[in-house]
């Protein structure tokens, strides 16, 4: 008897370096096909077995740099000397075809999208300690010592904008933290104000509807016309 808006949910996921974002994103994807995972930009060079329009898309610092200035991108902010951001394009039509549409996003680039869409869903994603966070950073093995450090005591800084979010997530298994987004959007899809429309068609409700009807008071009802 409820029929829900066919727009889909703009759902932001950010948190540390190190915190499993992108790991649970992909686990949570697996077990729901009516997600579509937006793809980010960088400036950054790409990492041993990233693709290109599938990891991120690849581009230099100048073609971010004109990204911007030709209102391309949802949000962007620069981290560890490289830009990093969410192009618009495609991101409407997804949600209008009532798609999820997830954003593998940095905190700063968050924060931008919430001043914008402030009905988006905030999930932030945090590791089970720092001690925890800084052994994930260093068994990446994809930046220096410094690049790791810079990283490390960012996330304590990162960490303080956690009540700006709507739900907060501990990843200390993979399994476990997807199952808890999946429950959040499915949450979500359950709110009110997501109803586009209450109708009644159960044989009880016409029953009602017709002995409440001061017009049809005297007449006899017949079950078998309903």
């Amino acid at each position: 008897m409820i029929k829900t808006k066919k727009q889909g949910l703009l759902i932001v996921l950010s948190g540390p370096s190190g915190s499993g974002k992108n790991t649970v994103c992909d686990e949570v994807k697996k077990n729901n096909k009516n997600i579509w995972e937006s793809i980010s930009m960088t400036s950054r060079k790409p990492r041993k077995g990233e693709i290109d329009g599938k990891s991120y898309y690849f581009v230099t610092e100048e073609e971010f740099k004109k990204n911007i200035e030709d209102d391309n991108m949802l949000e962007y902010a620069k981290f560890a000397g490289n830009y990093y951001g969410t192009p618009k394009k495609n991101i409407q039509k997804h949600l209008d075809n009532g798609e999820d549409v997830i954003l593998v996003i940095e905190i700063q680039g968050a924060l931008q999208i919430k001043q914008k869409i402030s009905h988006a869903l905030f999930v932030f994603l945090l590791p089970p300690s720092m001690k925890e966070l800084k052994r994930r950073l260093i068994d990446r093995n994809t930046e220096s010592s410094s690049k790791v450090m810079e990283r490390f005591e960012r996330a304590y800084k990162e960490i303080n904008e956690l009540s700006k979010y709507n739900y907060v997530i501990v990843n200390d298994n993979v399994k476990d933290a997807a199952k808890k987004l999946e429950s959040i959007i499915l949450a979500e899809r359950c709110r009110v104000d997501r109803i586009e429309e209450v109708f009644l068609d159960t044989l009880e409700e016409k029953i009602h509807e017709t002995l409440v009807d001061k017009d049809l008071e005297n007449k006899p009802i017949n079950l078998n016309k309903m």
